[in-house]
């Protein structure tokens, strides 16, 4: 079988979110964040183990990712939507009974008049400058806002993933003078969020990256492993090229593997020539260009060609792998290709 091999570790997942909800203090509910397809590692299955460990909110991009979350979930849980009521987005957040998170006056116009008496929340900008309502739009709303029964306002911290900037404490200062004595659940935490401390959490957190055991949360459990099977290995004499534009030249005799993963699966070129895949705990240099479909490995060393080689898991985390990739461990995780055999493991109650 030429395609690899994704392992999600729902337990891991389940390992996390239990130790970030518990981070969050007694009294916030902890939600999940699955956008993405959960970050590339597939909302149906993460988002219901979730559910089944006690999750009861979850949030998403896009309302077509809430309307596929729903059929998977049933009724009951929430599904908040960070995009908001987008036109044409009515019909499917009736049927699937999503929550938008209102991002301007338009939105709230739409909103009501298309589906009024509909659950919704809010999305306040606090000074990221991405999404939500500014302050001087808030204030000419709020009493209207307030009076329809929003079921949450939200923000989201810009730099969480330093605690030392300051911008921390003064988005922190901007939401609470925005929304205190609302009396209106309140969140501002993703995972960068809690880690801050109890002055974040308000009444509602949204782990996202790390349910997954990625940066910012050091300390969670690896959930994914990536083995990459072998296609074909060859040996190649000093002064041999590999790969295209001979991305490596040997310099002694060498055993290449070829292995079936590339750009197309998520691994970007970047890490031609830098990365390193592992036999187990050995470690095995990609060497020459990442291409579509193929790297190629140095497998010199090891006393027989493996049948796959992990570019991520027990050795590797994504972050590591980013790094060496000159990116971040979201992105590695979302780039994830479709062409992996994705196989879930625990997450039974």
């Amino acid at each position: 079988m030429a395609s690899a091999t994704l392992e999600i570790d729902l337990d891991a997942v389940i390992a996390n979110w239990r130790a970030l909800d518990r981070m969050s203090g007694p009294g916030v509910d902890t939600g999940a964040v699955v956008k993405a397809d959960a970050y590339g590692l597939g909302a149906g299955p993460v988002a219901l183990a979730l559910a089944r460990a006690g999750a009861r909110r979850f949030f998403v991009a896009q309302a077509e990712e809430g309307a596929a979350l729903r059929k998977t979930l049933g009724p009951g849980p929430e599904i908040s939507v960070f995009s908001g009521h987008m036109a044409g987005d009515a019909a499917m957040m009736a049927q699937a009974e999503l929550t938008p998170m209102l991002n301007s006056v338009e939105q709230l116009t739409r909103h009501f008049e298309a589906l009024p008496g509909h659950s919704f929340g809010v999305q306040l900008d606090t000074g990221m400058n991405r999404l939500g309502m500014e302050s001087a739009e808030w204030e000419a709303v709020a009493g209207i806002v307030l009076a329809a029964g929003p079921s949450l306002l939200m923000s989201h911290l810009a730099c969480s993933d330093d605690p030392s900037d300051p911008m921390n404490p003064e988005q922190l200062h901007e939401f609470i003078r925005l929304t205190e004595d609302t009396g209106v659940p309140r969140s501002l935490s993703a995972t960068g969020g809690i880690l801050l401390g109890p002055d974040y959490h308000f009444e509602v957190t949204r782990p996202g990256i790390g349910l997954h055991g990625c940066a910012p949360y050091q300390a969670g459990q690896q959930a994914v492993r990536l083995s990459l099977p072998v296609v074909q290995w060859r040996d190649v004499a000093a002064g041999e090229r590999v790969g295209y534009a001979n991305g490596f030249v040997a310099d002694q005799p060498t055993r290449i593997a070829t292995v079936a993963a590339g750009y197309a699966d998520g691994l970007p070129r970047t890490l031609s020539g830098r990365a390193t895949l592992w036999d187990g705990d050995t470690p095995c240099p990609l060497v020459g260009r990442v291409s579509m479909d193929l790297i190629t490995v140095d497998v010199s060393h090891l006393p027989e060609v493996p049948e796959a080689l992990d570019i991520l898991g027990p050795m590797q985390g994504a972050d590591d792998l980013a790094a060496v990739g000159g990116t971040i461990g979201y992105e590695i995780l979302t780039g994830l290709g479709a062409r992996y055999a994705r196989r879930y493991y625990g997450g039974q109650p």
